[in-house]
């Protein structure tokens, strides 16, 4: 008889991995350190009104999946009735065969609703109506003690003005004792809007009403960035995060960023050299504080957005019809570290790539750059975006145990707009348990289940809470 689908075994091949999940990671709390979760959401601990709203409303997997399937766009991310867009993504989910999505729906119809049936357009009625009934119990706060996540990171913009999470800070009365959300700091718009005079000119604006910075050079945005990544500290805030394609192949150049900037506020649109020069300015700022404050530098580069213009303009931007893209890594990335590491500011860095074909690069180049007392002061970060899949887990493992070092990876996260999605650290775990136990069963590992469990344990929480510098408390 074969296995059921995903039964309390799923993925774990022997028993020594069925050891190490079911006594080891999968009691353990989460730590989600990038996520695009709303934080106004979470501070309100807002309660879903249907399942389309918790299920679909924000997470543009399903959309693209959805896309894929033929589905109509009123139905994916328009106006209509939530039965009926929920009923769309019932009918798509059955074509979804050996893709994540199929585990990561199912996991989560499972761990957060208890309901075990298969969704299709048969059992989209009785599972709308099941879950419909447990809805008003799964706030924000409820979702996140039920999946026990311990610390959680938002995406924030440095011009906004961080209510929420002064809320959050202030009052953590919609979060359980010892849960905590952070704001991660976001400067992309400072140098990505460059391309669109009037929204870089309407954001500077706001940052700067945001900041009590007027902003009027390179300067004066150097400040106003400067303190507003003050405020995010104050509040909790672990690391800086940048979306880029690639880091430019080029050194630092005042002169030129400022000229961008001006160019800029005159309405104008800056040349490639003067935008290349800003962004490197923004992220060597982020980067520069975040040596000095200890805390964490994020480069997720590689991704190809909003590859269609008709989603872009009928939906918005990262709407989900992004792709790999395919510019060249190395270069220009090893210059900024080194010359980060040169200055003697070259805080924890985390590095994540679009493109899996760029794996192996990314691995190398982090193992290159170290400090002493630091365990893995460059990560190759987790599998990020098009990634994040059993093979893509698997293969991330296999090639940082061959080329770095798997015992001090800071382990997964969601990179999500959707709470439900934490079910992602259950398969990251149950794969990594897998992978361990196979190398016991034929000997590659020695069978030390003390050892192993410690391994698993830092791989699952601890590295995350060192390297992110959380209170250490929260490992317990």
């Amino acid at each position: 008889m074969g296995t059921s689908f995903l039964d309390d075994d799923f993925l774990l091949s022997t028993a020594t991995a069925r050891t190490l999940f079911h006594d080891v990671a999968e009691h353990l709390s989460i730590v989600d350190m990038h996520g695009h979760l709303n934080a106004t959401d979470l501070a309100n601990d807002r309660i879903y009104a249907t399942l389309t709203d918790l299920w679909l409303e924000d997470d543009h997997y399903k959309w693209r999946a959805m896309r894929l399937a033929g589905i109509d766009e009123t139905l994916i991310t328009g106006d209509a009735d939530p039965w009926d867009r929920f009923a769309a993504w019932a009918a798509t989910v059955p074509s979804l065969i050996r893709s994540p999505l199929y585990v990561w729906t199912h996991l989560e119809l499972r761990r957060v609703f208890g309901i075990d049936l298969t969704l299709s357009t048969a059992t989209a009625r009785e599972i709308w109506e099941e879950a419909s009934l447990r809805l008003p119990a799964l706030s924000t706060r409820a979702l996140l003690d039920r999946f026990d996540v311990i610390a959680l990171a938002t995406t924030d913009d440095p011009a906004d003005d961080l209510d929420a999470h002064r809320r959050l800070a202030s009052d953590p009365g919609p979060l359980a004792e010892g849960r905590r959300v952070l704001p991660t700091f976001r400067p992309d718009a400072a140098h990505a809007l460059l391309g669109d005079p009037p929204s870089w000119n309407a954001w500077a604006d706001r940052l700067g009403a945001t900041s009590g910075v007027e902003v009027t050079d390179l300067d004066s945005l150097r400040a106003a960035l400067a303190e507003c990544e003050g405020r995010f500290a104050e509040l909790g805030c672990r690391a800086s995060d940048h979306g880029l394609t690639h880091v430019p192949d080029v050194p630092r150049d005042r002169s030129l960023a400022a000229d961008a900037v001006r160019r800029a506020r005159s309405g104008g649109v800056p040349a490639a050299s003067e935008r290349d020069a800003l962004l490197l300015e923004v992220v060597a700022l982020a980067a520069e504080s975040a040596f000095a404050r200890e805390s964490v530098l994020q480069l997720h580069l590689g991704a190809l957005r909003d590859a269609s213009p008709r989603v872009r303009d009928l939906v918005s931007p990262d709407a989900g019809a992004d792709a790999m893209g395919d510019w060249p890594q190395a270069p220009g990335l090893v210059r900024f570290l080194g010359d980060l590491e040169r200055d003697g500011s070259l805080p924890r860095t985390i590095l994540y790539n679009a493109n899996p074909s760029d794996n192996a690069l990314f691995a190398t180049v982090a193992g290159a750059f170290s400090r002493h007392g630091v365990r893995s002061l460059v990560q190759w970060g987790p599998p990020w975006w098009f990634n994040d899949h059993e093979e893509g887990l698997r293969h991330h493992l296999d090639v940082l145990s061959g080329i770095g070092q798997l015992a001090g990876f800071v382990g997964m996260l969601t990179d999500s707009r959707s709470l439900l999605s934490m079910t992602r650290h259950e398969l990251f775990r149950r794969v990594l348990c897998d992978v361990v136990g196979r190398d016991v069963e034929v000997g590659r590992i020695p069978r030390d289940l003390a050892w192993l469990s410690t391994v698993v344990s830092d791989l699952c929480l601890a590295n995350a809470v060192a390297y992110f510098g959380l209170p250490g408390a929260w490992v317990g």
